[in-house]
């Protein structure tokens, strides 16, 4: 067992990190000295809150989902509930949303998981599913140790247009990537494990759906009233951490006590000696601190890619919007904007009485990244244009708007990710057990998902480290 007290630094200020920090203090004996580094000068990650025509506006992360696979409450809710912020938890009051097809919306049918539909009559509306494809060969659609991207297994079951016009919309505003190039098991492990013993798509679609009952009636998702960087905050006070902003971590090496942290310019650099890591940064940034320490994991955890994206938010004076939530778009349409999200409407607590509205659009699909390097105003620009070509009516001019770029945002798990991640976490806790990996580009997107990344990591460690005092 390492000498008390235990030093642990959390190399990463996202939310993954900060509820990394929280569990620490949790559960790590009492006097555990920890510290988080955040390279940038602002924590929250991908979690945003700004301000826009005077009131609080997501630049990042909009919602999380409430429930987690098993039904049970998701690993954010149950953070925010330790933090004291359940009773800010509101949820949508329009949760219809529309898929644009030839130009125009329509609503995006019932009954699919991210867009792979059960009943291939109810996506008629919007697709045409391949006739008499999803056939019973006699054995499951994925064996037991393979992967394969959606769109494979997909096109091969239910023909391009399911593709095309349902699924990659649904996957693309999740993660901007494409269903041809996305890991089943990864990005959709329900339907991946209901693959591994249903013969037909639909027979699989059904069973994950039936594996993971939603009370009718039940909320799907939910945000904090004030925005989400008050979780970020609650999560920094009750961590009770040591907060390092504009700290870079450099390097990382091994010592005979634990690990010995480089911190800051190449020039003045800050040696710190700590027991214990979480690396809650992005793939290839872990990749490159653990070259040295563990190379062969930081083979497998730099594999992964990113796509990066921008969100164009406008306040835009009484426009006629229609009751939705928002809408997503093909890559087959042509359009520069891959979603769009009528805030003010969407969300009832968001609504204000002089009729403005809230409208942001999520710009940038993965091998698309030079559209992003359009100037600010030639991207709200396009966006309100195409806004206004899909909705069929000129949207008036905004009279606030910000543009949030972010660059190598979204994790590209193509097939085999978890596969690899697996192996790479084996190497690592073989040879450095108080070294653990945080964050979505190891365990998937979504805040409940990375909050419970965090929190296993910091329950790595304090096994690790000797096991918990509380």
């Amino acid at each position: 067992m390492t000498r008390q007290p235990w030093r642990v630094a959390v190399v990463g200020g996202g939310i993954a990190g900060l509820a990394a920090a929280v569990r620490l203090r949790d559960r790590a004996p009492a006097g555990t000295e920890i510290t988080v580094y955040e390279q940038s000068g602002a924590l929250g990650g991908k979690l945003r809150t700004g301000e826009l025509a005077g009131q609080p506006v997501e630049f990042g992360a909009e919602s999380f989902l409430m429930r987690d696979p098993t039904g049970a409450e998701s690993a954010a809710v149950a953070l925010a509930r330790r933090l004291g912020l359940a009773e800010r938890i509101v949820h949508p009051t329009v949760g219809q949303a529309a898929l644009v097809v030839d130009g125009g919306l329509r609503p995006i049918p019932g009954g699919t998981l991210v867009g792979v539909p059960g009943d291939l009559d109810r996506v008629a509306t919007v697709a045409r599913p391949a006739v008499d494809a999803d056939t019973d060969g006699g054995r499951p659609l994925v064996g037991p140790d393979a992967d394969v991207s959606v769109g494979a297994l997909v096109r091969s079951r239910f023909g391009d247009e399911v593709v095309d016009r349902l699924v990659d919309p649904m996957l693309g505003g999740v993660y901007a990537g494409r269903a041809d190039d996305l890991s089943l098991v990864t990005t959709m492990p329900a339907l991946a494990r209901a693959a591994r013993v249903e013969h037909t798509l639909v027979g699989a679609v059904r069973a994950a759906q039936a594996a993971a009952p939603r009370a009718p009636g039940a909320p799907v998702f939910g945000t904090l009233v004030g925005g989400l960087s008050t979780l970020v905050e609650a999560a920094v006070t009750a961590s009770g951490a040591t907060i390092r902003r504009d700290a870079a971590v450099r390097e990382l090496t091994a010592t005979d006590t634990g690990w010995r942290l480089t911190v800051g310019p190449t020039r003045d650099p800050e040696f710190v000696d700590v027991d214990a890591v979480v690396l809650a940064v992005p793939a290839r940034p872990a990749a490159r601190l653990l070259a040295g320490p563990a190379p062969e994991a930081a083979v497998g955890v730099g594999e992964l890619d990113y796509a990066s994206v921008a969100l164009v938010t406008m306040a835009l004076p009484q426009p006629r919007l229609p009751e939705l939530s928002g809408f997503l778009v093909p890559s087959t349409e042509g359009l520069l904007i891959k979603a769009a999200t009528f805030f003010t409407t969407k969300w009832g607590h968001l609504r204000r009485p002089d009729g403005l509205a809230v409208v942001r659009a999520s710009v940038g699909r993965y091998g698309e990244e030079a559209q992003l390097q359009r100037p600010d105003a030639d991207l709200a620009a396009t966006v309100h244009r195409e806004l206004s070509a899909v909705l069929g009516t000129p949207l008036p001019a905004p009279v606030d708007g910000h543009v949030q770029r972010w660059g190598g945002a979204l994790p590209q798990y193509a097939p085999g990710h978890a596969d690899r991640l697996a192996a790479a976490r084996t190497a690592l806790r073989a040879a450095h057990p108080t070294v653990a990996l945080a964050g979505a580009g190891y365990d998937g997107v979504g805040i409940p998902v990375c909050v419970r990344s965090g929190e296993t990591a910091a329950e790595e460690i304090i096994t690790a480290l000797g096991g918990s005092a509380r």
